[in-house]
């Protein structure tokens, strides 16, 4: 039993006027009588190996180790995964709860904090763990006869869990995953399917159906649950561009540009994600859907050059050479330096026959650079 007076409180926090603004709340509530302090989640995880603590108070922001990360190392230690958490953000951000989802946390304060909150928080966390509910207690003896490799016996707790809680999402994928371990895969989707229905924003069982449809080779399911899970969070957005690279090399390249789409979207570093799918693309020969995403770029950048310029390229790998000149064309008009866009329109016009304009190009390179390698080279062509 947790005593909310006498109980042992880690604050994790790597503002040191939030620790501080933590202990005051909890002083004047008369919450706790050991607090303890710690300015990441490695200097929180080092005190929790060393002192036996009730509860932790955890900033999901920090540097070295963020809330989640240590939440990630509590929940996999046996002697630490019961303890509770509760997790401090200032941002209500989807991925904030998803990744909470993931790692069970038992409470989220939103900053600023307020005293009634974070009373009612605590004391509600507090009355879970002294007082844990029937579909609990069964899900706390399955875990522990699933950890024996009693997957029947863990399968039994958990349908008596359900009993109380017929929907909640987490007792269907855990009901799911034992039934994988006695290969019973069809009733294991099932029950999966059932969690993702009850619960639209639960992302750890779509992660568990795409991993499934994948070994079955049932791709287009795998895409659907894929998109599913970059609508609620962009923490699979690499392992969901590997698929998409896949769906690509399979042939299903609507389902692939769909999920590309999406990644892209989704993003936190559009520029960088947008690229790498162009890249991808361009290995695979895709050179259609690589020039859409450059010319959707120069529609919100159109004075970024270098964008148009390797629309040119694409452009010249598609063999549509007048739409890559008219692109070169308009890199040469802005930036008068750029060699490489009055190389291409130099050897476009080599291939269309007019050999005077061309001259005209790589002489101008050839003020700019006068060892030009390819400007040399293709000058040399033209004279024999």
């Amino acid at each position: 039993m947790i005593e909310i007076e006498s109980m042992s409180i880690l604050i994790v926090d790597d503002m040191k006027s939030m620790r501080l603004t933590i202990r005051k709340m909890l002083q004047n509530l008369k919450i706790g009588s050991n607090l303890m302090f710690a300015e990441n989640g490695r200097e929180g995880l080092e005190i929790l190996h060393k002192v036996n603590c009730d509860i932790a108070i955890v900033d999901w922001n920090m540097p070295v180790m963020n809330g989640i990360e240590m939440l990630d190392r509590i929940r996999n230690d046996k002697n630490l995964r019961d303890m509770p958490v509760i997790m401090v953000t200032a941002e209500s951000k989807r991925d904030v709860v998803s990744d909470g989802a993931e790692n069970e946390i038992d409470a989220y304060l939103l900053k600023p904090l307020t005293l009634e909150i974070l009373d009612e928080r605590i004391r509600t966390v507090v009355g879970k763990v002294n007082n844990p509910d029937p579909a609990t207690i069964h899900r706390l003896k399955a875990r522990d006869l699933e950890e024996k490799q009693d997957y029947k016996g863990a399968i039994e707790q958990i349908r008596n869990a359900l009993k109380y809680n017929p929907s909640a999402s987490r007792l269907l994928r855990q009901l799911g995953l034992l039934y994988f371990k006695v290969k019973k895969p069809g009733i294991a989707e099932k029950c999966l399917l059932k969690a993702a229905s009850v619960n639209k924003q639960d992302i750890i069982t779509r992660v568990r159906l795409t991993d499934f449809y994948i070994k079955q080779n049932e791709l287009e399911k795998a895409a659907q649950y894929f998109l599913e899970i970059l609508s609620l969070s962009t923490k699979y957005n690499e392992k969901a561009m590997f698929f998409a690279e896949k769906l690509l090399t399979g042939g299903s390249k609507r389902l692939a540009f769909e999920i590309f789409s999406k990644i892209i979207i989704r993003s936190k570093k559009y520029n960088a994600a947008r690229e790498r799918v162009i890249n991808i693309c361009l290995d695979h020969n895709e050179f259609e859907y690589s020039l859409s995403l450059l010319e959707q770029s120069l529609k919100k950048n159109p004075s970024n050059y270098e964008i148009a310029y390797k629309a040119g390229l694409v452009c010249l790998e598609a063999d549509d050479t007048e739409k890559a000149l008219n692109y070169f064309i308009e890199v040469d008009r802005h930036i008068k330096d750029h060699v490489n866009a009055k190389f291409q329109i130099a050897k476009i016009l080599v291939h269309k026959g007019k050999v005077i304009p061309a001259e005209n190009y790589l002489t101008q390179i050839l003020r700019i650079d006068q060892t030009n390698k390819d400007a040399l080279a293709l000058r040399r062509e033209i004279s024999l």
